[in-house]
Order: structure tokens, then C-alpha cells, then sequence
């Protein structure tokens, strides 16, 4: 394919660009909030979504008490949980009424977007900006930066909450779903 190790390359070097500005000591504090928290709850409106389902899944092998906002078996947010909110615009209608809701409630809301002024940032009580501007968009189109480095950031933080939790790869194994 015509181009293809080219923006393999473009792709990676932005990608670890991006996922490496989130602060980090904000990172800390959300290490923090899953570790202590006694639910999680995560929340992400299309690909944003399926990157806090991945997440979900690495949190839930560590041995978290997680679900998925919209689930059918999602039980009701709760004042000692934490809310964790995916959008890269950070504007998304659905994406910001579930943190003032949760927020309202007294949920911890902590928020990964690509803007620190959105709706979203302003709703949450803590915000981690994954800064994507200059992003080229015929290059890497709509979310595609964020949505990566939003990945790579999440997966990242696996090691450093094993530690903190514990656990190793062999625990996390036990819990590994197995499909008959």
C-alpha cells in the first residue's frame, strides 16, 4: 500500500506526542481515584467509548468493581464512585450531562479530553488534556489522535496500578474472561 509506512511513522510520532502531555500528576490523582474508588464507572460516545471499554476490561482483570455507563446492567452511579469521562472535543451532549449528573451526585468525575476549556473539563473535578492541536486531519482524520493516544495513555497506566494495587500478570490472568 501506496504511503502507508509513512504514516505509520507520522501516526506514531504524534500518537506519543499526544499521550505524552497529559500531566503527570494529574495521571497520579487518577491512579488515585481508581485505586480508592469504590466503583468505577466509565463513559465514551462512539470510538472515544470502545477506548474506555478497553480500559474497562484491563481494570476489571485487576480486580476493579467496573461498568459501562449504558449498559443494561450498569447499576446507578453512587457518591464514593468515580466517573471517568472519554471526548476529545469534550463538547459531547451525552459526554457532559453524564459528568454534571454524576457530579451531582457526588461522584468523583475525572474526564480525558483533548480541550481544557470544554464543558466537559469544566463539569469534571479533575481533567487530563491530551493536547491534539496542530492535528492534520487528512492525515489523521476526526479523532484518530486522540482515540490512540487516549489508548496508549490508558494502557500505560496499567503497570504503575498493578504496583499500587498489588497484583501481578498472573493474577490479572485469573480474572481473564474465557469463552467456552
Amino acid at each position: 500500500m501506496d504511503g502507508y509506512g509513512d504514516s505509520l511513522d507520522s501516526l506514531l510520532e504524534r500518537i506519543r506526542e499526544v499521550a505524552g502531555s497529559a500531566d503527570p500528576t494529574t495521571l497520579s490523582k487518577l491512579a488515585d481515584a481508581l485505586v480508592e474508588s469504590r466503583k468505577v464507572f466509565i463513559y465514551g460516545s462512539g470510538r472515544s467509548g470502545l477506548v474506555g471499554q478497553c480500559f474497562a476490561v484491563r481494570l476489571v482483570q485487576m480486580g476493579l468493581d467496573v461498568h459501562f455507563v449504558g449498559d443494561m446492567t450498569t447499576p446507578i452511579i453512587g457518591k464514593d464512585d468515580l466517573t471517568l469521562i472519554i471526548s476529545n472535543t469534550g463538547e459531547t451532549m451525552s459526554a457532559v450531562q453524564t459528568a454534571n449528573i454524576a457530579r451531582r451526585i457526588g461522584s468523583h468525575v475525572a474526564c480525558i479530553t483533548g480541550s481544557r476549556y470544554s464543558k466537559l473539563a469544566h463539569a469534571s473535578n479533575t481533567a487530563i488534556v491530551l493536547r491534539t492541536v496542530g492535528n492534520d486531519g487528512a492525515a489523521m482524520p476526526l479523532g484518530t489522535l486522540f482515540e490512540d493516544a487516549a489508548m496508549l495513555m490508558f494502557d500505560s497506566m496499567v503497570p504503575v496500578l498493578m504496583k499500587r494495587l498489588g497484583i501481578s500478570e498472573d493474577d490479572m490472568r485469573k480474572k481473564h474472561a474465557i469463552w467456552v
